[in-house]
C-alpha cells in the first residue's frame, strides 16, 4: 500500500466509460472513489451500490455535499462523444477542483480553449483521458528516443482507426453520430494526434484529404470516415496520418500502428499496448545503395511484447498517472496527457476540417496557449 494520501474522487456519467473509470479508481492505491453523478437515476444509484459510495443526481449537488472532493473525472458524453463535456468540467473547474475529462476534451474548440484556461486561472490540474500512449511499448519508444538511438526525427506514420469493410457495415442509428459528417473526427482524432505530438512534437502545417465509400454515400451516411492528413512538426519532422471508422480492413499493423523514423533508428508500436520493433541504422555495409536497386537492412532489430493484449488496460495505467501526477505535486505544466495536450489534438482536427473545406490547402493550426510557469516550481537554473 502507497504511503502517500489518497485523493478523494467523484466521478460525473455512469454509462460505459464511467463504469469503467469507476472500476480503475476502485482499484488504485491513490484513489479514494467517494461519490458518482448521473442525471439519471437508476444509473447513478446502481453505480453506487456497486462501489458502496454516494449517488448525486447533479453535480452542484455532488460539489455541496462533498466539500473535500479532490478530483471530479468527467466521463459524460454526448454529440460526437464530447458535447457534455464542457459543462461539468467548466463547473468541477470553478469550483477549485482537479479534472479529468474523457476524450475529447470537447467537440467544439472554442469550449476546450475555454476549459484550459479555466483551469490556469484557478491553477489545478486538467487532465483528458488521452489513454494511447500510457503502455510499455510506448514507455520503451520514449526510452529509445532519450537514450540517443532514434537521433534526429525524419518521419512518423501512424495509423489508427477501426478495421472492418462493407460486409459488415450498417447504418448508425447512434444520435451521438447520426447526421454528423465530421463525428469520426472530433471524437476519435483525439487520440492519433496526441500520440504523434506524444513523440515527434507541436504541428505546425496540416493538409487533409477526405472520403466516405459508396457503401456510406448509398444510405445518405453523411459521416466522412477515412482521412489522410499530411503534416509538418516544428522540428521538421515529417509526418502521415490515416485514420477510417470502418471503411476496410487494416494491413500490417492492424488497426493501431505509429512508425517513427530517426537519422539513427526506427521504432514501430503495434496494437497501441502489445509490442514495440526497434530497428538500428545499417552500416555501409547494409545501407541502401540506390545504384544496385538495394533498399537496405538493419542489423539487430529488437521486438519487446508486452505480455499484453488488452487495450482495456490502457485505462487504469493513464488514471493512475493522472493520480499519481497529482499527489505528486508535479508542475502545473508538466501534467500527463494534460488539458493543453487535449487542446492542441482538437488545434490540428479543427485544421483538418479547414483543409478538407478548402480543397485540401495548406492549414496552419491555431497556436497553443503559451505557457508561462510557476516561479516557486521552475528549477533554479532556468
Amino acid at each position: 500500500m502507497s504511503d502517500k494520501k489518497q485523493l478523494k474522487v467523484g466521478v460525473v456519467g455512469m454509462r460505459g466509460i464511467g463504469m469503467q473509470h469507476l472500476d480503475c479508481h476502485s482499484k488504485d492505491e491513490l484513489s479514494n472513489l467517494v461519490a458518482v453523478c448521473d442525471v439519471v437515476k437508476e444509473r447513478a444509484d446502481q453505480a453506487a451500490e456497486k462501489h458502496g459510495v454516494k449517488a448525486y443526481y447533479s453535480l452542484k449537488d455532488m460539489l455541496a455535499h462533498e466539500p473535500d472532493l479532490d478530483i471530479v473525472d468527467v466521463t459524460t458524453g454526448g454529440y460526437e462523444n464530447g458535447s457534455w463535456h464542457y459543462e461539468p468540467a467548466l463547473e468541477a473547474l470553478e469550483a477549485g477542483k482537479h479534472v479529468l475529462v474523457e476524450k475529447p476534451l470537447s467537440n467544439d474548440v472554442g469550449e476546450a480553449r475555454q476549459l484550459v484556461k479555466k483551469a490556469a486561472e484557478k491553477k489545478v490540474y486538467l487532465g483528458c483521458n488521452l489513454n494511447h500512449y500510457f503502455t510499455p511499448p510506448a514507455e520503451k519508444a520514449k526510452q529509445y528516443m532519450a537514450d540517443g538511438h532514434i537521433g534526429e526525427l525524419v518521419y512518423c506514420l501512424h495509423k489508427m482507426g477501426f478495421s472492418a469493410g462493407e460486409p459488415s457495415y450498417s447504418p448508425t442509428s447512434s444520435s451521438r453520430f447520426k447526421g454528423f459528417p465530421y463525428g469520426h473526427f472530433k471524437a476519435f482524432l483525439s487520440h492519433p494526434f496526441s500520440v504523434m505530438r506524444h513523440f515527434c512534437g507541436d504541428i505546425t502545417h496540416v493538409q487533409a484529404f477526405v472520403n466516405r465509400p459508396g457503401f456510406r454515400r448509398r444510405v445518405n451516411d453523411v459521416m466522412l470516415s477515412t482521412v489522410s492528413v499530411h503534416v509538418k512538426f516544428e522540428n521538421d519532422c515529417a509526418g502521415y496520418l490515416l485514420s477510417q471508422r470502418g471503411d476496410a480492413p487494416y494491413g500490417l499493423g492492424g488497426w493501431w500502428s505509429l512508425e517513427v523514423g530517426g537519422t539513427h533508428g526506427t521504432f514501430c508500436i503495434e496494437n497501441c499496448i502489445e509490442k514495440v520493433t526497434f530497428w538500428p541504422a545499417p552500416g555501409s555495409e547494409k545501407a541502401g545503395n540506390p545504384n544496385k536497386m538495394s533498399g537496405g537492412g538493419a542489423a539487430g532489430t529488437e521486438v519487446t511484447s508486452s505480455g499484453i493484449t488488452d487495450f482495456g488496460q490502457t485505462f487504469p495505467r493513464r488514471i493512475h498517472a493522472f493520480l499519481e501526477d497529482i499527489s505528486n505535486g508535479v508542475p502545473l505544466e508538466s501534467l500527463r496527457a494534460s488539458g493543453r495536450d487535449a487542446l492542441a489534438a482538437l488545434e490540428y482536427t479543427w485544421a483538418v476540417m479547414e483543409s478538407y473545406e478548402q480543397g485540401g490547402i495548406l492549414v496552419r493550426p491555431n497556436r497553443l496557449p503559451p505557457l508561462h510557469g510557476d516561479p516557486l516550481t521552475l528549477p533554479d537554473t532556468l
